[in-house]
């Protein structure tokens, strides 16, 4: 069963926090990182991604740049644009996006869990991008970005998150710059605190949604830590990773969809005419089209828009071979195109469904070749791999909304 626990953090002063919150470090490259925090020195991507402040001739890995995140950190607890809020509590997280709102509860997660299997994962990870997260937590002492973690609903639960929001103020509530407005709840009574422990003690399991390289960082960093410390209880901060845990009914997945550079030494014609083996193939002519159904997709190429429908004899029940993204990658991107490893080809790019399929259209008019519209995975297939102990392809999800950093920052010095 989870280990959910109350935890104490820094979080921003109730006036700070709009200026505070930020995106995530691995939304930006480091040239719209350095153009996000123009005139806002407050911005937690100041420290997220500290190598902003650094020419590009310095590596985002150097140690002076870790170094520039702790400095800008202590600055920011000593001006007091962060406060210790020391009282162990649960955190309540709303954040509507046209209308929908998702509602989570920010808390912190056992790394024994993560080791055990109970937070369930669905992707693999890359060393290199695990390296820079374990370097920024270790230097600055705590973690700073939240692990985005799903559950199955439980009525309990959900009853006592929103009888706690209609019966309190929120401490913080205010729209980001991209429209979706943030709202948290600090839940204080102990009480309280005690019946939402013991309700997520009966969740059998939790799934990683997004942040599957914060959350081997922070593991990576806990068993370090244990290592330097051989005498460590369990109690202590570093055995635990910050965390917002949402049910999965209230969770949405846009789609992630594909572009390839190059045909793969075929013409357009060639091209066409072999993936018809596998594949039903219907011109659309120049208006663009997002799939409606599993087993659909969309191409463009030279300018030109067509509907994929994939033949039954390629479909499976298979989960992880059964998904949208499987099926493309096996029978269209690796033997048609050529690419059997889409973690390392630099031929292939990914684009998240929340830049449209016009970002389709503008990169296969300037660096690209052919694009490729998806239909979303669900939240029941993530839910289907990751309970089989399997791993989804690379890039199968992409997460609307995103938590923002500097909300909560969770030091590793304290006794849980």
């Amino acid at each position: 069963m989870a280990v959910v626990k109350p935890f104490s953090c820094y979080r921003p002063n109730g006036a700070a926090a709009g200026q505070v919150a930020a995106l995530p470090y691995d939304v930006y490259s480091r040239a719209e990182a350095r153009e996000a925090v123009k005139g806002n020195p407050l911005s937690f991507l100041n420290i997220d991604r500290p190598d902003v402040h650094f020419p590009d001739s310095v590596p985002s890995q150097d140690d002076r740049v870790y170094d520039k995140a702790k400095e800008l950190l202590m600055e920011r607890i000593e001006d007091g644009t962060f406060v210790y809020d020391g009282t162990p509590c649960y955190y309540i997280y709303r954040l509507t996006m046209d209308g929908r709102d998702q509602t989570g509860v920010a808390a912190c997660c056992s790394v024994d869990d993560y080791l055990n299997g109970v937070i369930r994962r669905h992707e693999n990870t890359r060393e290199e991008k695990e390296q820079d997260r374990i370097c920024h937590v270790d230097r600055l002492n705590a973690h700073t970005g939240p692990i985005f973690l799903a559950y199955r609903k439980n009525e309990g639960l959900q009853q006592m998150i929103d009888g706690w929001m209609n019966g309190h103020e929120p401490v913080y509530s205010f729209e980001a710059r991209d429209g979706i407005r943030h709202c948290v709840w600090r839940v204080d009574e102990p009480e309280t605190v005690a019946r939402m422990k013991e309700a997520f003690g009966q969740i059998p399991a939790t799934y990683i949604a997004d942040g599957h390289h914060r959350a081997a960082s922070a593991v990576k960093v806990g068993l370090k830590r244990r290592q330097e410390n051989l005498g460590y209880t369990g109690r202590e901060a570093f055995n635990y990773f910050l965390s917002v845990l949402f049910p999965e009914d209230q969770l949405k997945i846009l789609p992630y969809n594909r572009v390839v550079s190059d045909l793969n030494g075929r013409s357009a014609d060639e091209f066409l005419g072999e993936i018809a083996e596998h594949f039903q193939v219907e011109s659309l002519g120049g208006e663009p089209f997002a799939p409606q159904e599993k087993g659909t997709f969309g191409m463009i190429l030279e300018g030109q828009w067509y509907k994929l429908a994939a033949k039954p004899e390629i479909l499976s029940s298979d989960p992880v071979k059964g998904l949208d993204v499987s099926v493309l990658q096996d029978w269209l991107l690796g033997p048609v195109l050529g690419i059997k490893d889409p973690r390392t080809d630099k031929r292939i790019d990914f684009i998240g469904g929340i830049r449209g399929l016009g970002e389709l259209v503008r990169r296969t008019s300037q660096d690209m070749k052919v694009g490729f519209s998806m239909y979303p995975t669900s939240i029941e297939e993530l839910l289907a791999v990751a309970d089989e102990g399997l791993l989804m392809p690379p890039k199968s999800t992409w997460f609307e909304p995103k938590l923002l950093s500097g909300l909560f920052i969770h030091p590793l010095d304290e006794i849980q």
